[in-house]
């Protein structure tokens, strides 16, 4: 009976092995492409945005494909870490790295709050209370006097980090910005493969049974929330860093619809995913911008029709799945 067992076992450990392995090998081509990047000829602010939303696409990822919980307000904590940076630096003469810290702790601070409110709701009541505290964000950041309403804070230095490392050099600062962004990736990845991780998945799946194993779901679900919009602060804070202002765009509601569709375009429940989503915006974004205008809206929301209904998974998605269907057909 041992015997058996471990001789049909063997092949499933190897085939996960083998699995395991080729993933390795893909995130290490991939981060050797964003180390080379610079060097290949790629704007490095280009690059450092992108990373940035990947950032804000991953924290939403963690909510929305770990969690179950749609949030349309995300814009609002990614936005007001924004502001909080840019005026600290700005107008308060601190450094950089105190400026996000402060700007990434005053996002979770608020995700607290908001979290408190709308985590007692589920389902599409709980995504209209976050959309309605953003818009009470917006507004508070529209009219507040230090956040130059609709000019938004312009002319926000980058300083030097630590006081030794210049970011005013933007190979220097994209650096900066990956590393931040690595060790983000790696925190959401060790977070999703946690005890605490696999009870998330287990409320995503089927929420009454979690509840009835005797997990505090409300508890769990209120850290993912401080969690994501800590992390969508971060994003924030190196945006205002990276292109030296903060305006009331990054608490609009329609950037709330831009990390969903980042999220889902890429693949929602996936690690990738939503870095492969993110980079794919934003650089449509940038490469049309100059070409159709404003249609860039109109073409970004065809193809992501057009992927909802041909990739229901997402991009990632959709290749996890074919490799699992190459595989078991092995």
């Amino acid at each position: 009976m041992s015997a058996s067992t471990s001789s049909s076992a063997s092949p499933a450990t190897s085939s996960a092995n083998a699995a395991s392995r080729s993933g390795h090998i893909v995130w290490a081509a991939a981060l050797l492409l964003l180390i080379a990047a610079p060097f290949l000829g790629v704007y490095p602010v280009f690059l450092m945005n992108a990373l940035c939303f990947a950032i804000f696409a991953c924290a939403f990822n963690l909510l929305l494909g770990y969690t179950g919980l749609l949030s349309f307000g995300h814009a609002a904590f990614m936005g007001s870490a924004a502001y909080v940076t840019g005026w600290l630096v700005r107008s308060a003469g601190w450094p950089p790295e105190l400026g996000v810290l402060a700007g990434t702790l005053g996002a979770g601070v608020l995700g607290l709050l908001v979290g408190l409110v709308a985590i007692r709701r589920q389902g599409i009541y709980f995504a209209m209370v976050t959309l309605a505290m953003a818009q009470m964000i917006y507004f508070i950041c529209l009219q507040a006097p230090f956040t130059g309403g609709e000019d938004g804070l312009q002319g926000v230095p980058r300083g030097k980090l630590l006081g030794l490392v210049p970011l005013d050099n933007d190979l220097l600062m994209y650096f900066v910005v990956l590393a931040v962004f690595a060790a983000t990736f790696l925190g959401i990845m060790r977070i999703v493969h946690s005890p605490y991780g696999q009870v998330l998945k287990a409320i995503r799946e089927n929420e009454p049974r979690a509840i009835s194993l005797g997990y505090d779901v409300d508890r769990y679900k209120l850290l993912a929330f401080v969690l994501s919009t800590t992390l969508a602060g971060l994003a924030g804070s190196l945006k205002t860093l990276v292109l030296g202002f903060a305006t009331l765009s990054d608490v609009h509601w329609s950037l709330s619809g831009e990390v969903v569709l980042m999220t889902l375009l890429g693949g929602m429940g996936t690690f990738a995913g939503p870095v492969i989503g993110a980079f794919t915006i934003i650089g449509l974004q940038n490469f049309l911008a100059d070409r159709v205008g404003s249609w860039v809206t109109v073409i970004i929301g065809a193809i992501f029709v057009f992927c909802v209904i041909a990739f229901r998974r997402g991009i990632v998605g959709e290749l996890l799945a074919w490799q699992q269907r190459k595989r078991a057909s092995k």
